[in-house]
């Protein structure tokens, strides 16, 4: 079947959208109608060269909801005209990790997942008989994609596709460490350092689980004002020395938890140092350039600071995902204030620009 993609040719360069033919789902797998899709900065950095685990050809594209069009063979817990978030990060239930809970990482599909393709080790993706690799096992950047059925969350069909695209990464990354990963206890400090999608998902993870106070950091005044609407009790410009400020603001302690969602090094030592001596949990959630190492004084850690990561926020997708949707139609989550820009395929490559000026919070692709 042919579509319309946005293909990666070359790092650095503009995504070019383009016709490309689509293979059936094979067993276990799931044909999915795109509906929405948001443009997040993960799409945005491998485009651009700095991931060291990016490929092209390729088409990108994540942050994904839409319509099961076709099942194959074996799929059993999805059917024709369901609607779904695409998922980055799947969720079998069966493999080491699944069975430990103690983890949201997957293993069932990782291997040929970062390789770009789909579990059997081919795509489905190709251009007059050459093959297109897939990009995180998703590659909603498109009309069409094929999905792992174990990839797929079965959501509430009333619920805007607009907004719930968002939740296979975006927001879910920041509420869910809060709700999931960290496990924010009611009464406590919290301090997010970044409002962007991830840090604003994160204030309202903490305001959902009764943090009393709620700081929010960021460079940019016109995202603090956002981050007050999201739960922020406080907001303070990153500019000046946000860690002196925190502690003054915590008796000289620090705050009962953290979180670091900006991807810069720098600010992951800000995190962490802002939490609380004793019991302080750091929680990074950004992704760091290529080669970029963080450095942490011991002595942090030795007067019981703990400092843990969280892909996907720690969020089991087919779990979780079902859930904030199910928040989202009780009006329990704004997911509908995130969305900045509305704009075709054809327009991507506006959208990213729009993120490099940090015009906005979240552009959605309109199918």
């Amino acid at each position: 079947m042919e579509m319309r993609a946005a293909v990666l040719e070359k790092f650095g360069e503009p995504l070019i959208v383009q016709d490309l033919d689509i293979a059936p789902p094979k067993a276990g797998e799931v044909l999915v109608k795109v509906k929405a899709c948001g443009v997040c900065h993960t799409d945005l950095y491998t485009a651009s060269g700095a991931d060291p685990s990016g490929y092209a050809p390729c088409v990108l594209g994540h942050e994904g909801a839409g319509v099961v069009e076709e099942v194959g063979t074996g799929v059993t817990s999805v059917k024709v005209g369901d609607h779904v978030v695409t998922l980055f990060s799947p969720e079998c239930g069966e493999c080491i990790h699944c069975r430990s809970g103690k983890t949201n990482i997957c293993l069932k599909i990782r291997e040929q997942q970062g390789k770009g393709f789909l579990p059997d080790g081919t795509p489905r993706l190709s251009r007059n008989g050459e093959p297109i690799r897939h990009f995180m096992g998703t590659s909603t950047f498109a009309e069409y994609t094929v999905m792992p059925e174990i990839a797929l969350a079965k959501i509430d069909p009333s619920a805007s596709f607009e907004a719930t695209c968002l939740l296979a990464c975006g927001p879910t990354t920041g509420i869910a460490a809060a709700l999931w990963k960290a496990e924010v206890q009611k009464g406590s400090t919290c301090a997010v350092f970044g409002a962007g999608m991830v840090g604003l998902g994160a204030l309202l993870g903490c305001k959902l689980q009764g943090a009393e106070r709620i700081i929010a950091v960021d460079l940019s005044p016109q995202r603090l004002e956002l981050a007050k609407k999201y739960g922020a009790t406080h907001t303070l410009l990153a500019s000046e020395d946000p860690v002196q400020q925190i502690l003054d603001l915590t008796e000289g302690f620090g705050a009962d938890y953290t979180f670091e969602a900006t991807g810069r090094v720098d600010v992951m030592g800000q995190a962490v140092e802002a939490a609380r001596m004793g019991w302080g949990l750091c929680t990074m959630l950004g992704v760091a350039g290529k080669g970029e190492k963080l450095e942490i004084i011991p002595r942090f850690l030795i007067t019981g600071r703990t400092v843990q990561g969280g892909s996907f926020g720690g969020a089991k997708g087919r779990t979780h995902v079902p859930q904030l949707v199910d928040m989202y139609v009780q009006g329990k989550l704004d997911l509908d204030g995130f969305v900045s820009h509305r704009m075709p395929l054809d327009d991507v490559n506006d959208a990213f620009e729009l993120m490099k000026k940090q015009d906005g919070i979240r552009s959605v692709i309109q199918f």
